[in-house]
């Protein structure tokens, strides 16, 4: 008669890192629901897409940037004044308006340094009204804590990416060519990416 396989005993070490790895996978597989959701896919004929390349770099914006900015213009547009959505999207273009011009004017000033975005965004929260509209801006729900922080990730990783654009600088990488990041505390930013210019 051959042995039998005795059974593995679970240590709560190994229970631990089992849940840990079904949370990681739990939360994969919501943002990726998530992102299907969101994600709108189409076809533009290229003469249609080389113009709105050509509008969108004039702007200091990546294609995809600017076309959300189109459909943000549109639900501005045609959205009643006290419409949730359309106070959010014009406090989010505030926002961005107002760190890519902060940005451009620190920069211009010979204030950039590795921390730049840090930077640009402590200076921006030292205004009350900035920081209001920033709140309003990723308030989707006041009582759905987790949605809104997906709302506040998304739109720093964007006021990261145009801070950088406006200076005219790249992320910073180590000696393995990772890309390096900073930490904070206590503001609107908890992490950033370093950044650095071409010599």
């Amino acid at each position: 008669m051959a042995p039998t396989a005795k059974p593995v005993e679970q240590t709560p070490e190994i229970a631990a890192k089992d849940d840990d790895s079904a949370r990681k996978l739990r939360r994969e597989k919501r943002r990726k629901k998530i992102e299907k959701a969101t994600t709108v896919t189409f076809s533009l004929q290229p003469e249609v897409r080389s113009f709105l390349t050509d509008q969108a770099k004039e702007a200091g914006m990546e294609l995809s940037f600017f076309m959300q900015k189109l459909v943000d213009d549109h639900l501005v547009a045609t959205a009643p004044e006290d419409n949730p959505m359309s106070i959010r999207i014009q406090a989010r273009r505030g926002v961005l308006d107002h760190v890519v011009d902060l940005a451009r004017k620190m920069d211009a000033r010979g204030e950039f340094s590795d921390d730049f975005i840090l930077r640009v965004i402590q200076a921006a929260s030292e205004d009350p009204d900035f920081v209001e509209m920033h709140r309003i801006a990723v308030t989707e729900d006041p009582e759905n804590e987790r949605r809104n922080a997906r709302a506040r990730a998304s739109l720093n990783q964007q006021i990261g990416r145009l801070i950088k654009r406006a200076a005219g600088a790249r992320s910073k990488r180590d000696d393995n060519k990772k890309i390096m990041r900073g930490q904070a505390q206590d503001g609107i930013l908890t992490s950033f990416t370093l950044l650095d210019k071409a010599a």
